[in-house]
This record gives C-alpha cells, structure tokens and sequence, in this order.
C-alpha cells in the first residue's frame, strides 16, 4: 500500500512531469493510487483498474470512482507501523479503561495510564487513513456526474455519488469525535498548497456530514445491499448515531436532534428489513456477512490478502490453539468489566461475546487461559484451518440501532414510549434477562447506556459513547461516573484532556497550521 507521504511525492512528480501534461490524467492516476479492490463489489478484475488512457465515459469507471472510498474503510482494523500487535482498533478500547493487553509493544501502557502524547501509536494512523478515504470520496463526487455512458442513468449516478458522500460524512464523522475541530477538505487539490487550517467540529458536522447524509437520504438507494455497498439503511444508521452523538455533550445541538436521530433510527428497524440473529454466535458465521442483522460493515474475504486482522489479533498471546504463526492477545477484557454484566447474562457465558479455553492446535488438548479473550471475532475455520479469517468487521448492526432509538426517543419524548421499552427488552431478552418494567426517564437512560457497554463492547462503541454522555459506568461502584474524574481500574483518572485526542504531531509538522493543539497536548 501507499503511504500518504509517498502519495505526496508521486502527485509532486505528476505536477511537475511534462508541464502537468493534463489535470485529468493527474486525477485519473490519484484514483488509482486511492483505489483498491476487496471481495463482490470491491474485488475488480485488473481490466477494471483506471490508467491515463482509461475511456472514462463509461459506467465501470463510475463504478471504480465510486468504489475507491471503500478501500480506507480498512483503515478502521489497520496495523500500526512500528507496532508488534498494533492496531488502529485498539485504541477505542484501550482508552475505555475496560481493555487490558498480552503486549507492550501495542502501547498499551501509554493508554491504560493516560501518559499518552501526540506521538503516541495510533493517532498519526487514523488520521491518515480518514483523510485518504475522504480524498477518494471528493475524487468520486466530482467525477462521476461528469461521465456519460451508454446504459449509466443519472440516477445510478446520483446513487453512485450518494454512497461517496456517505463515506465522506462517516469519514469525518470519526474524526470530529476523535480530533474536535479539523481541516474541512471537501474537493480534490489544485495544487501542493495543502496547508488548511481546523474547522470547527460544529461547521463540520453543519458544513459536511449532515448535509452529505442528508443529500444521501434522498437517493434511490436499496434499505439493504447483500454485497456490502452503502444502502439506505447505512446511510439512516450513520445519520442517527450523528443527530444522537450532536444532540450530546461535545456540540450540545438541542432536543430537536434527538427527535431527528429517533425518527431514521425508527425507519431503519422498520422499514430495512434488518433481523436481530437468534444466536450471538450467528455474526462469527462468515455466511452471515451483510445479512440478518448486519447493516453496514467493513468487507474482509479470505480470498484476498488483507483479510480480517482481528481474529489473530484477539487470539490468546502464543496459546498454540490456532493455525495462525501469531497470536497476540493485543485486546482483551478487564476482570471488573466482566464481572459488572448481571447474573445469568448469556453474553458472558463461554464462547458467546468472551472464551477461557480452547483445543490445543498441536494436541487436542483443553488449553485454560490466564483470562477471558474476546470471540466476537472468532473465525473457527481461520483458526483450526486457514489462517485466513473470513469475516467482516460491522461498524453498525441492529441491536446498535435499536438502543440507538430507545435512548433518543427517551430524550425527545422526555420519557420511554412503549416502542423504545419493546427494543430495549429485546436486546436484553436475547441476553436472557427479564424484561425491566416501568422506569423513569433517567433509569431508562442509564439502563440503555448500559446495554450498549454490553452489548457492544468491543466494537468501538464504547468510547464514543463515554464522550458523547460525559458519564462512565463504574464498573466497581456500580455507579455512573462523571467523565472527568472518572478513576479507571489502572488508578488512572481522565480530564478534560481526555475528550479529545491530540492531532499527531507528523501532521502539525508538515502543516503548523493545524495549532494550537488539543487541550493537554
């Protein structure tokens, strides 16, 4: 893969070669440089790739512009350079203070004691890797309406267009909530002058994602799309977690948001035709990917080389059960967290969202952990076969969706209507738990809250939702935490410098314009 940096070089020389020979073609090569295939829609045969003399009227062009955003959705589960078991993924959970980790060379003591910098692991990674999904996704809303091509209909173009601009806002979505404010890029460059100054969070989410979403809202997009690509039910769920995350702490956007979020939360449960899985161990069924209760989710294969990394990387360090050459432990549950689900929840039980033991690779034999390992990403035939997991990685299903809607229209409502009651007992009655009966508008919250930390951990749900409310569960006390203050299980308490990460110091490096940084950094 290309690197940002390398990408600035071959774009520098493009510029320079033969008087710019044409913008076209400098943009033509980008798209290559920023596209990449992946299984069904993302794996294009070599014919498909785009070239300076590619015929660009025509509608597998469209289809490879609007394919490149896909690529950096990777980005999510990338591996951290410099890092042994690193990994994009790990930060959302180390900095919950409910992860623990089999390796220092993850960084992980940075995290669990807050000691973190801007040239920690992770931040220059996710960084980089928004920002190329972002220029794919500009690339693909500038070009595509400009192509013309026997059988390609301005509306498959504006459905076309629609998945980018859903990329776009998810894209930025992330980063707001991860950066605050940001340089807004919303077109290809001109020129090198790449020197943009932060955004507000605020303009951000006013200027890009909730326009992009809603641009999105009004295409012809199927509620579900079987092969992975953006659908209406995507676009919904990104754009009622965004109405729910502005309505919150960080941006403090007003109840009428929280109505919005309740009302595409509502559409996607009953219009998408999305069903919760019997089982939890239904989503680590490669069968199952994009289907049941799978929204929108990251698309992996086994079939090609960058596969899913989260099976190995959630394997038990050197446990010897598994095909895999290594096996990092890189993330895996505090003994408080677990602990703090309630008597008889069936998501602790083994070899549902956790395990304590598996067959030896070599022998057979039962091998007992030191302590649970995560199996939401426990591929059985990667494991015992391949080593080559085939499942995706899911950014929305659902159960999300659904507490998604019970809290939004608690807030809205000033109270649970009896829908949001129904989605909350079906969340917790597939746990085995027992319905909750009447509560007030804040125990409803804080029970929603609640079943998101167990329903979703591990997903990097977590941490957006510990910013978004500014209250932690305590997993000790039982308590809801404020945010700042908040002592983890590590001894370790957060402040005001934890609500937002620095922005990595190679990037303030080659654009001073990103200063001053975050709070503490």
């Amino acid at each position: 893969m290309i690197k940002q940096r390398e990408r600035s070089v071959v774009f520098k020389h493009l510029l320079n070669r033969n008087n710019m020979k044409t913008f076209k073609n400098i943009l033509v090569l980008t798209c290559l440089l920023l596209t990449c295939s992946c299984k069904k829609f993302l794996e294009e045969k070599p014919s498909s790739f785009l070239t300076p003399e590619s015929d660009l009227s025509s509608a597998k062009v469209a289809r490879a512009f609007a394919n490149g955003p896909y690529q950096n959705l990777q980005g999510l589960l990338n591996g951290q350079s410099g890092s042994y078991g690193g990994n994009t993924y790990n930060l959302l959970e180390f900095m919950t203070g409910k992860a623990n980790s089999d390796l220092g060379q993850t960084g992980f003591v940075s995290f669990q004691t807050l000691t973190y910098s801007s040239t920690s692991f992770y931040f220059d990674t996710w960084w980089q890797q928004m920002y190329l999904g972002i220029g794919a996704a500009n690339l693909a809303i500038q070009k595509i309406p400009t192509i013309t091509a026997a059988g390609l209909t301005d509306a498959q173009k504006t459905n076309m267009v629609a998945e980018a601009r859903t990329l776009r806002a998810l894209y930025y979505f992330y980063l707001v909530r991860m950066y605050g404010a940001v340089p807004e890029i919303t077109a290809p460059p001109k020129d090198l002058n790449l020197q943009v100054p932060r955004t507000p969070a605020k303009q951000i989410y006013d200027e890009v994602i909730i326009p992009d979403l809603l641009a999105a809202e009004k295409s012809t997009l199927p509620y579900k799309d079987v092969t992975g690509k953006v659908s209406m039910g995507a676009v919904k769920s990104i754009l009622a977690d965004v109405y729910l995350t502005y309505a919150g702490a960080a941006i403090n956007g007003g109840t009428a948001n929280y109505a919005e979020s309740a009302k595409r939360s509502l559409d996607v449960i009953t219009n998408g035709g999305y069903t919760l899985f019997p089982n939890y161990t239904d989503m680590i069924i490669p069968a199952n990917k994009n289907t049941g209760e799978f929204i929108f989710q990251v698309q992996y294969a086994a079939a090609v080389p960058s596969n899913n990394p989260l099976t190995p990387l959630t394997i038990p360090n050197f446990s010897k059960i598994s095909k895999y050459s290594d096996e990092y432990g890189s993330v895996f549950p505090t003994p408080q967290f677990l602990a703090s689900f309630p008597a008889g929840d069936k998501r602790v039980q083994e070899k549902q969202f956790f395990y304590s033991s598996y067959p030896s690779i070599t022998n057979g034999a039962t091998v007992t952990f030191a302590h649970p390992y995560i199996y939401k990403w426990f591929d059985v035939n990667a494991v015992t076969n391949t080593a080559k997991s085939d499942l995706n990685y899911t950014i929305y299903r659902l159960a999300d969706v659904m507490l998604m809607y019970a809290e939004a229209s608690n807030r809205a409502e000033n109270g649970p209507n009896s829908v949001a009651m129904g989605y909350l007992d079906a969340i917790r009655g597939r746990a085995g738990l027992l319905p909750t009966g009447a509560l007030s508008m804040d125990a409803f919250e804080k029970e929603v809250w609640l079943q998101r930390y167990f329903e979703l951990c591990f997903e990097n749900k977590m941490w957006f939702d510990m910013v978004r409310t500014r209250k932690i569960h305590n997993d000790v006390t039982g308590n809801w935490d404020d945010f700042v203050g908040h002592k983890t299980v590590f001894n370790a308490t957060y402040t005001t410098n934890q609500l937002l990460f620095p922005v990595p110091k190679q990037e303030i490096d080659v654009n001073p314009k990103l200063l001053p940084n975050n709070t503490g950094f």
